[in-house]
């Protein structure tokens, strides 16, 4: 099976922050990909931007080694890539001052949409959002892009909301998170509402608990200053698993249409319930290495890098169905799943023999991307009805094709959007304040409290209390697995 490739029509993308690690490890290969899969002909413009006195030549030398070690495997032709930096330049650009900017004017075109993508930390987003309106950048057309953290809390998400609505309207923002890109995330929203097999169980009905998984390998190497500030509650929890919870227990819009799946999705977060303290765990990886402690300078951190937790929605579909999420870092293997498990059958015909069974759906967003089910079969032989579980397995490597074993980055998929103005996979910024308000309590408990995160070891699932959570309830955490 074949993807099919919608050309868009010329355009600008200005990325702010183009030397930066985003732009050359994540946005410019994304970009690349999109270029070899020929979604667009000749005409359009990448102009980086950023403070570093680099003339185009200079610039188009960094991309190309960017993309020999970022690139996809199915693309680095030399010709594709030689062809691709003609459509590159570069502007040196101060986005504190005015220098510069007269000149990423003079490149602009006019009459085609201009995306300016602030690739760049939280605090120029106001001052980048104001000279693109004095500069007379901004046309109907011109869309931003902003990265997370939107904000530090409810306050700072205000403000930072306030700010950018000061310069462009709410349909020209476009709040990327990069987890609402990848294809299986997507595919959770056919899955529900392009079936019929399964809307008619998505309820408390039939569903015993939901548990939403992003466990990481790795640390917080380079990333240092701004996690120490974060923690797993802010990096990850308040956004990524907030969207991923959204998806799985949102009613279904009226249609496909950006608005229509953000306000579903809205009405989630305000029907969170608060957390009680008892139905948190926090953690800090320790062992196999250096601790996060020793890694943050601060031997009396007391920032988490794992965090666990049960929600509830108080709705009239998921009333008394606990929610259970974690994340993590330095966990036993790279994994991000949501499993959604159904209850037993309320009778067994077969007895106590035949043990219990019930059926569990797993979407894997990374980094094996697919969907199983696991149903229950007889198991073959002779004595008796004795019962087994076994998966329905589609990974979209075998299901769809060679041609698919690589699926599209996250970043190939939003900067597209942004192009085409589709925000169905953007956060609005009610959204997101709602997100700051269902949060900022559960912080304010931890530091008024003086909790401290409980020690993990690195390469485990985490603390023995998010354990100790789940089997209070009579439950227990399906394995992480690469």
């Amino acid at each position: 099976m074949v993807s099919r490739v919608i050309p868009v029509d010329p355009f600008d993308l200005v990325i702010f922050g183009g030397t930066g690690d985003l732009a050359q490890r994540k946005i410019l290969p994304a970009l690349f990909r999109r270029f070899c899969a020929g979604q667009w002909a000749d005409g359009v413009q990448i102009i980086g931007a950023a403070r570093t006195k680099h003339d185009g030549a200079t610039f188009r030398q960094v991309v190309a080694e960017s993309l020999k070690t970022h690139a996809s495997v199915q693309c680095k032709d030399a010709a594709a890539l030689a062809a691709f930096l003609q459509c590159v330049d570069y502007v040196a650009l101060d986005g504190g001052s005015d220098e510069g900017w007269s000149t990423l004017a003079a490149k602009l075109q006019p009459d085609r949409v201009r995306a300016f993508y602030f690739s760049v930390g939280p605090r120029l987003f106001g001052s980048l959002a104001e000279r693109i309106q004095s500069h007379d950048l901004a046309t109907e057309q011109t869309r931003i892009v902003v990265e997370k953290p939107f904000g530090h809390d409810l306050d700072s998400a205000k403000v930072l909301n306030a700010t950018l609505a000061t310069h462009f309207r709410e349909k020209q923002i476009y709040r990327i998170d990069h987890y609402l890109g990848k294809e299986t995330v997507q595919n959770l929203m056919a899955v529900r509402f392009g079936n019929m097999l399964f809307e008619p169980l998505w309820n408390s009905q039939y569903v015993d608990h939901i548990q939403i998984t992003v466990a990481e390998s790795v640390g917080i190497d380079g990333r240092e200053e701004y996690y120490e500030r974060a923690g797993a509650m802010r990096d990850m929890m308040q956004n990524h698993l907030m969207q991923l919870l959204c998806l799985i227990a949102m009613e279904p819009p009226a249609k496909f249409d950006p608005d229509a799946v953000r306000d579903e999705k809205l009405k989630v977060i305000r029907a969170l319930d608060p957390v009680e303290p008892h139905h948190i765990v926090r953690g800090q990886f320790e062992g196999g290495g250096p601790s996060y402690r020793q890694i943050v300078g601060n031997p009396r951190s007391t920032t988490e890098s794992y965090v666990a937790l049960r929600a509830h929605i108080s709705n009239w579909r998921w009333a008394g169905t606990p929610f259970y999420l974690r994340t993590g870092k330095r966990l036993v293997a790279r994994s991000s799943v949501i499993n959604v498990m159904f209850k037993d059958a309320p009778h067994s015909i077969f007895g106590e023999q035949a043990g219990r069974h019930a059926n569990v759906l797993s979407i894997r967003l990374q980094p094996n991307e697919g969907i199983t089910l696991k149903v229950t079969i007889k198991e073959p032989g002779q004595g008796g009805m004795r019962l087994v579980d076994v998966p329905l397995d589609m990974s979209f490597a075998e299901a769809l094709g060679p041609e698919n074993q690589e699926p599209p980055d996250a970043y190939e998929r939003l900067v597209m959007d942004v192009i085409r103005g589709n925000q169905t996979l953007f956060m609005r910024g009610d959204e997101v304040e709602a997100a700051w308000a269902w949060t900022d309590p559960i912080i304010a408990g931890w530091q008024s409290s003086g909790d401290v995160p409980k020690p993990y070891e690195s390469g485990s699932t985490g603390p023995g209390d998010a354990e100790l959570l789940m089997k209070r309830d009579g439950r227990r955490w399906q394995g992480i697995n690469p």
